[in-house]
């Protein structure tokens, strides 16, 4: 198992989600394959210090929906951050960027996030 840190302190959330999402599906291997999930396991060091300034960027939403009528829950990426901090909000970011298929919750797993 290969294992890559990324230091996210002064860089912006799409740079650090997109460089995690890209090791995470094993794009930079030469035994890539889209059909089987690498064994590398990426972990992400100071979240708290990214650089999220833009305001457009904050007013982001996010839904949540139950299935039930009235379920949908949205919350912004500002009170994100406030209740849940800077850890979340990327993992949210890397697991858009992955493909949408079984092999994304492998690959999530092998992500670790720490503030």
């Amino acid at each position: 198992m290969k294992t890559h840190t990324i230091d996210a302190r002064g860089k912006k959330l799409g740079k650090v989600a997109s460089a995690a999402a890209a090791f995470l599906m094993g794009k930079n291997s030469p035994e890539f394959q889209r059909n089987k999930a690498p064994r590398e396991i990426v972990s992400v060091t100071g979240c708290s210090g990214m650089l999220i300034l833009d305001s457009k960027k904050t007013s982001k939403s996010y839904k949540n929906y139950s299935g039930y009528p009235g379920g949908l829950k949205r919350i912004s990426l500002r009170q994100m951050l406030a209740r849940k901090g800077y850890g979340e909000a990327l993992r949210r970011a890397i697991k858009g960027m992955l493909p949408k298929n079984k092999l994304s919750d492998v690959m999530l797993k092998n992500l670790k996030v720490s503030e």
